[in-house]
């Protein structure tokens, strides 16, 4: 199965300067549940937004740079190298950036998002979920407390 995974506010905003624009802990935790021990798919810029290679994953990094290389991770130079370097079997989850989410996006089995209930000026956005092509199956909401700033759900869409 290929699960698209991100934390999406309200404008669809994703992030800025390579960056996310809001700190909410339970979702680095739902993030760090989903995909340990799974393949993760990714661009080139994502990946350099970490300190370093996420633990228990499989890291594939797609980028157009011909000699890019980093220890321990593949390197695609497309999606759809990166998606046939994953096992057929198991489920594999693409992690951004933007453009890459634009990319999978019709091609994706399951959509993971963490909706954060605010608007954000930001420079990468995510691709509005068609709900002619998903059906939100699960919902999950949390409201804004002393760890997290903004009013939050989890969201698990299917495609029709």
């Amino acid at each position: 199965m290929i699960i698209l995974i991100a934390a999406v506010a309200e404008n669809n905003a994703l992030g800025k300067d390579n960056q996310l624009v809001w700190h909410l802990p339970n979702d680095f935790k739902r993030f760090k549940t989903l995909t340990s021990g799974h393949y993760i798919i990714m661009g080139r810029k994502t990946f350099e937004s970490f300190p370093k290679p996420l633990p228990n994953r499989t890291h594939i990094i797609i980028t157009r740079q011909k000699n890019y290389k980093h220890e321990g991770c593949f390197i695609a130079s497309s999606l759809e190298k990166a998606i046939e370097m994953a096992p057929k079997n198991e489920d594999v989850f693409i992690i951004g950036g933007g453009e890459i989410y634009k990319q999978s996006i019709e091609i994706a089995d399951k959509i993971e998002v963490t909706k954060v209930h605010a608007t954000f000026e930001a420079d990468t956005y995510f691709p509005d979920i068609d709900l002619d092509k998903w059906k939100l199956v699960l919902e999950e909401h949390h409201k804004k407390d002393d760890k997290h700033n903004f009013d939050f759900t989890f969201q698990t869409y299917l495609k029709r």
